[in-house]
């Protein structure tokens, strides 16, 4: 609901797709959303209206006099808000949350919190105290904990306090890769007894390509690569940075995609200093198709992160036939296996050689062809059997 109107992230992704599987399926469903007044509570037939609006299948309501009192929100996710209150079967102040769900929800009831979004003690014991209740909590990464100096000021604590939570109360952690399972464990241990984990594999949808959304000037003429994230320390793109300014003017073409983040003024400086002939571009505000469309016609996907939790950018590269360059960690090699070039995320000389070398190659030559992505089906057929 937050989210609304602006680019999603992988995270964004996952949530939908668990609201896709979960309105699919025969059973009683409900979805609940913070506000900020108190909570609303979505039925099923709420459900399927809400992710008809937030998917553009059917257009936003008008605000609501609450939502055009709410300052500092998209005007998309106040329009979402205000269709989460119409649509709810309830709504209530935070103390009645409790009281709320036990009107509501069944016997048995499993809660997924898939985004950390009300990962609370307020939420978590409400549903704790419903009859026979189980929780699963979705572990995406736990990155601010192993790398605290790459996150926004006041975001480490408040993350450690959800995990925290999150150990305590879960009967079940799904986690979206074996190494994020590990890396969660090696945390969570010394803090008392981990749950349940479980690995399930994030799904992909095959990119849709959009090339008259492509804004003009782009795609740039002759061989370029694309890296694609968040302008954040933690994606290195100062070593993209480095290796550009090393191959000089006659470099390809290097599109960064991505809006610009946190802790990494410099590399804001060098981007703001990049004159009419550079070989870099930022690009950023890029719809889904039109980011599609220029990864598709790249040389390569370039992908030096220090740290990530599953690295969707590059499957959907793969799944575009274009081949992905990334950094030598044991998350690529679990999801990507044999289907990308690894370098060590500060070999830079390598990197150097490798964007030369395939800068020269033919791209029809070295499409990627006959990459298998794991698919959601997969997914869900580990994370809802098990919940």
């Amino acid at each position: 609901m937050r989210r609304a109107g602006r680019v999603w992230t992988g995270v964004d992704r996952v949530e939908l797709a668990y609201i896709e599987a979960l309105i699919a399926e025969d059973v009683p469903v409900f979805g609940l959303a913070r506000t900020p007044l108190g909570y609303v509570l979505l039925d099923r037939a709420g459900l399927i209206a809400f992710h008809r609006r937030l998917t553009g299948a059917v257009q936003t309501s008008s605000l609501d006099i609450l939502s055009r009192l709410q300052r500092g929100m998209h005007p998309a996710a106040r329009a979402a808000l205000s269709d989460a209150r119409r649509l709810a079967v309830a709504r209530c102040l935070p103390r009645g949350l409790a009281g709320m769900l036990r009107r509501y929800l069944p016997v048995r009831t499993a809660y997924l919190n898939i985004g950390h979004s009300n990962l609370s003690t307020r939420v978590l014991r409400a549903v704790r105290a419903l009859p026979e209740a189980r929780i699963a909590i979705f572990v995406h990464d736990v990155i601010p904990l192993e790398y605290p100096h790459y996150q926004r000021a006041g975001t480490v604590g408040v993350f450690e306090q959800k995990m925290q939570r999150a150990r305590r109360f879960a009967d079940l952690l799904i986690y979206n890769s074996m190494d994020t399972q590990q890396r969660t464990e090696r945390i969570m241990a010394p803090w008392g007894p981990v749950p349940q984990g479980i690995v399930a594999h994030l799904g992909a949808i095959p990119p849709v390509v959009a090339h008259a959304e492509v804004p003009a000037g782009l795609p740039p003429e002759g061989p370029y690569f694309v890296t694609v994230g968040t302008i954040e320390p933690r994606k290195n793109h100062a070593l993209l940075l480095d290796v550009w300014q090393n191959l000089g003017p006659k470099a390809p073409m290097l599109l960064i995609c991505g809006s610009r983040g946190w802790n990494n003024d410099a590399v804001f400086a060098r981007l703001d200093a990049l004159g009419p002939d550079a070989r870099v571009r930022e690009v950023s505000g890029l719809t889904d198709g039109a980011l599609a469309s220029l990864v598709k016609g790249a040389q390569g996907l370039l992908f030096p992160s220090h740290a990530e939790g599953f690295g969707l950018p590059a499957i959907e590269a793969l799944q575009l036939g274009t081949p992905v360059m990334c950094s030598n960690m044991a998350t690529f090699r679990e999801i990507l296996a044999n289907n990308a070039q690894y370098i060590d995320d500060s070999d830079h000389k390598l990197w150097e050689e490798y964007v030369k070398e395939w800068s020269q190659r033919s791209r029809d030559a070295h499409q990627v062809r006959d990459f298998e992505a794991p698919t959601w089906e997969a997914h869900f057929k580990v994370a809802l059997t098990l919940t």
